[in-house]
């Protein structure tokens, strides 16, 4: 869990754009920065101004060999935001200046966590967008799954499924997502789904449930 002090402004300065950010970024990764830039670049194309800070930033990971570190980072920020009222408060306060921003993030994060994730925090704070920093870390941990080959799957089931039902859903799944893919699995319950399942994979769904074919034959007949 992080610590929340705040501290008054130390220095004030005009904010970085997400652009800039990606230069100052690829600083903090200068000992490897002799390194090909298309080596260290994402696996997937994300699109839009969280994108740019994750893509960024995972450029630099990549290049100074921190990229789990960083993902590490990251979540234990996010999470802290997510059960820490005072800190989310922080993120989202839109009172505070962006100068105490930074030299608050500065006091957070500075020493204890890599350049590149202070860094980050920094351009956040200085573009007032740390209210949206689990967008960040969303997009960032989306990078990461592509790099690791991860496939986030969700089954909604009536009943819990049982461990051998669990398996063959995974290794039919394996099949769909293709060689060398992990299918990350989370299992949901829903009762009223009445039988069957709900699978979602990826950005596909598919409605195997059996209210699904209730609800199929209910509009065939009202169209009789």
């Amino acid at each position: 869990m992080l610590g929340l002090a705040r501290s008054t402004p130390l220095f004030a300065r005009a904010a970085p754009s997400a652009r800039t950010f990606a230069k100052k970024a690829a600083k903090a990764a200068a000992p490897a920065a002799a390194s090909s830039d298309a080596a260290h670049q994402p696996l997937i194309k994300l699109y839009g101004i969280h994108a740019r800070y994750a893509n960024a930033t995972y450029t630099a990971a990549s290049k100074g060999g921190s990229l789990d570190k960083v993902e590490t980072e990251l979540l234990a920020i996010s999470e802290t935001a997510a059960s820490n009222a005072a800190f989310k408060a922080f993120l989202s306060d839109p009172t505070m200046s962006r100068a105490a921003k930074a030299a608050t993030c500065a006091d957070l994060f500075g020493g204890k966590m890599s350049d590149i994730t202070v860094n980050l925090m920094d351009a956040l704070a200085g573009n007032a967008r740390l209210a949206e920093t689990s967008k960040v870390v969303g997009a960032y941990t989306d990078l990461m799954k592509a790099k690791r080959g991860e496939v986030d799957a969700v089954i909604t089931s009536a009943e819990p499924l049982s461990k051998a039902d669990a398996d063959q859903v995974v290794k039919a799944l394996k099949t769909k997502v293709g060689a060398g893919k992990n299918v990350v699995l989370t299992m949901n319950v829903n009762p009223d789904i009445l039988g069957g399942l709900q699978v979602q994979i990826g950005d596909q769904f598919v409605d195997l449930s059996a209210q699904s074919r209730i609800d199929t034959i209910g509009r065939a007949i009202g169209g009789i």
